[in-house]
Formats: structure tokens, C-alpha cells, sequence
């Protein structure tokens, strides 16, 4: 246990300079606490061996994944039923336009610029070609965009994007067996009944010091992510869903949403993004850096030629246009996940496997800097003291 102890200070020593980093630099903590995780694996693996930062310890491992599950979860809960049946419409072409344009892309950069196998080259392709949604809620949460009929849209349209690449990665290469229809059938059943249970059991039992509604939700989550690692998909795919499910109920209970982003900023993300960090090599990313750019590049240049356009095509101004290109530039947790099962699977190489996973973690740092220091639409924003819900629709261009 002295380990453990000694190992959770310090990491939690790692996310509080991370936190003071994100307020000196005026960046968010998310960002952070990635390069602080960079860093502290450069840094102590070059002086006391790689080993040291234990980013591959099960408890770790767990509570990192945990941090995404809740952290997933709550931007699905922010999601605003109202606002998306008015912009369902807008938050999918998005979405299907941010997976389809990177996709193809970076599938052809990796094959024709690059010189990748084809199987290697589609697997790239769709590693490259997801949002984060854990990157962008935790940016929007930061700014209060979060609360906005916008930030909803643009959360939204991650989710779609995101679903779309965990559907093209099972259709080619992993294929449905019955454990994926036990899974689709438990998520149906449990996505009919929540809705259904959460409010009478908040009703009859909650508001105790207790928590039941905090107990309740985490083994929903962890029992959905349970069966969605049995067949083979990602927790974080059905916490989202529920979240969205739930957002009526959930998140509308402010007192509740703060809970539990106590929790998931205060223990878990940090853990998240900080081993996120820990896996990018920076040494070979010099050696390698060539690739890297050429894969980088292409999905921000990708997602900007499919995103932009269709954004002003709804009649966004410029700004907030070029804000949500950006921000659906970014990449995390799909994108390591696809990359992790290339490797896993022998699609692709470990050396392959390093580039992809450092063009996924930097398209999580570089598009975030360059919109939050460029291209933040300020008028969004809700007065800093006042949790009011924003406009219900963005300035548009006259």
C-alpha cells in the first residue's frame, strides 16, 4: 500500500501543477494536464526509468478509464432535449461531415504520401477521424459554453462523429458476433428502463447525504461498461448515450451535476489525461516528425475542409464557425482507443502505433490552443457570477 499511496501523490501532485499551469497559461486544464503528463514521462523516465510513473498499473489504468466514463457521461447529461430536436438536423450533418472528410483523408495520406498497407492506412483513417468528446466538455465546461444552445449543438455533433467511427472500426475490422447483439440488447434495455427508474428513485430516496443518485448512476455506468468491454466496444460509447437519455432528469438537478464533477475534476480526469500524456515519446517524435506532421496535418486540414464549410452553409458567423471546426479537430479517446486495437490486433506496427497515438494526443493539444487564443465567441459566453441558460440561438451574420 506504501506504493500505491506514494504513487497517487504523485500523480495528484502532477494535476495540481497542471491546474496552476492552466491558470498561468490561460489554457484549459485538460490541456494541461497532457503535457504536464508529457513532460513527467520524459522527464522522470529519463532520471529514474520509464517505469516509475506506473501509467500502466491496473488502478490507474481504472480509474483513468473512469474518469472518461463520468466525464463522457455528464456531456451527455448536458445535452438539452429541446435544443436538439430543434437541431438535430445541424448536429448530425456535422458530425457525419467531421468523420466522413478526415476519413478519407488521413486514410489517403497514410497510404499515398506515407506508404502504409492498406489495412493500416483505413485503421489511421479512422483513429484520425474522431472528435474528443471528453477534450471538447471539458474546454466548454471551463468557458461556461457548456450551458449554451451552441456548445449543446457542437456536443451533439461529437457524439455523432464519434459514433460513426466506432461503427466504421467494428464493420472493418472487427466483426458482430453474438456478444455484440447481447450488448446492443442489454443497452436497449437499460436505456428504456433509466429513463423510467432515475426520477421515481431520486423522488423516494434521494436528497440524503448518502448519495444514492451518484450510487445509482455509477452502476449503471459501470454495469453498461462491464458488458460493453465483454463484446468488445468502449465504455464510454453507452455512458454517453445514457447521459443523453438521462439529460432531462440529470441534468437538470444542478446540485447533482456538480457532484459529480467534483468528483470526476477533482480525481478522476486528471488521472485521464495526465496518462494520456504519459504515452507520447517524445523522442520519437523527433526522429518520426515528419510522419507526424504529414498525419497531424492532415486531420486538421480534413476536418477544416469538411467542418468549416458546412458550418456557414447553417449560417454560423465566422468566428463561431472556425471555433467549431477547431474544436472538432480534436481527438482523445476514440482515437487511442482505435489506434491501441490496430496494435493489439497486429493491423498495425508498434512504430506505426506511435505515430498515431501522438497525432491523436497533439490533435487534442494544438486545435484547442490555437481556438481558445484565437477564435473563443466571447458573445456566448454566460455572465461569469450567473448560470442562466444562454441565447437560445447564436448571433447569425445578417
Amino acid at each position: 500500500m506504501t506504493d500505491i499511496y506514494s504513487l497517487a501523490t504523485l500523480w495528484l501532485g502532477l494535476a495540481l501543477v497542471a491546474t496552476l499551469l492552466s491558470i498561468w497559461l490561460r489554457i484549459a486544464t485538460a490541456m494541461s494536464e497532457i503535457i504536464i503528463g508529457t513532460v513527467a514521462q520524459l522527464l522522470i523516465g529519463a532520471a529514474l526509468g520509464g517505469a516509475v510513473l506506473g501509467a500502466d498499473q491496473s488502478w490507474i489504468k481504472f480509474l483513468a478509464s473512469t474518469g472518461a466514463v463520468v466525464l463522457t457521461f455528464l456531456a451527455g447529461a448536458e445535452l438539452d432535449p429541446q435544443v436538439m430536436r430543434r437541431e438535430w438536423r445541424q448536429a448530425t450533418v456535422i458530425g457525419l461531415v467531421a468523420f466522413t472528410a478526415p476519413f478519407l483523408g488521413c486514410a489517403a495520406v497514410a497510404r499515398w504520401l506515407i506508404g502504409w498497407s492498406p489495412a493500416a492506412s483505413w485503421l489511421a483513417g479512422i483513429a484520425l477521424s474522431t472528435t474528443s468528446v471528453a477534450v471538447v466538455y471539458a474546454v466548454m465546461l471551463e468557458s461556461g459554453l457548456n450551458r449554451t444552445d451552441y456548445g449543446k449543438v457542437v456536443l451533439a455533433a461529437c457524439f455523432v462523429n464519434d459514433l460513426a467511427t466506432v461503427l466504421a472500426l467494428g464493420f472493418k475490422f472487427s466483426p458482430f458476433t453474438l456478444r455484440t447483439l447481447v450488448f446492443a440488447g442489454g443497452c436497449t434495455a437499460a436505456f428504456f428502463v433509466m429513463p423510467w427508474l432515475v426520477p421515481r428513485f431520486f423522488r423516494r430516496f434521494g436528497g440524503r447525504p448518502s448519495e444514492l443518485e451518484a450510487k445509482l448512476l455509477l452502476l449503471a455506468m459501470f454495469g453498461l461498461g462491464a458488458l460493453a468491454l465483454w463484446a468488445g466496444s468502449e465504455p464510454v460509447l453507452p455512458a454517453y448515450v445514457l447521459g443523453m437519455i438521462l439529460a432531462g432528469t440529470v441534468g437538470r438537478d444542478h446540485e447533482l451535476v456538480r457532484r459529480l464533477r467534483t468528483l470526476t475534476f477533482g480525481l478522476l480526469t486528471p488521472f485521464y489525461f495526465i496518462r494520456a500524456g504519459a504515452f507520447v515519446s517524445v523522442p520519437a517524435l523527433v526522429s518520426g516528425a515528419g510522419v507526424l506532421a504529414l498525419l497531424l496535418g492532415a486531420k486538421m486540414l480534413t476536418k477544416f475542409a469538411g467542418v468549416y464549410p458546412v458550418t456557414r452553409l447553417f449560417r454560423a458567423p465566422r468566428r463561431e464557425a472556425l471555433y467549431t471546426t477547431l474544436l472538432m479537430s480534436t481527438g482523445l479517446t476514440f482515437g487511442s482507443i482505435a489506434s491501441l486495437f490496430g496494435l493489439s490486433h497486429g493491423i498495425i506496427t508498434q512504430q506505426q502505433y506511435s505515430y498515431l497515438i501522438a497525432a491523436v494526443i497533439g490533435s487534442a493539444i494544438v486545435p484547442t490552443l490555437i481556438a481558445n487564443g484565437f477564435f473563443l465567441p466571447r458573445h456566448l459566453l454566460p455572465p461569469p457570477a450567473t448560470a442562466p441558460r444562454a441565447a437560445a440561438q447564436p448571433v447569425r451574420e445578417t
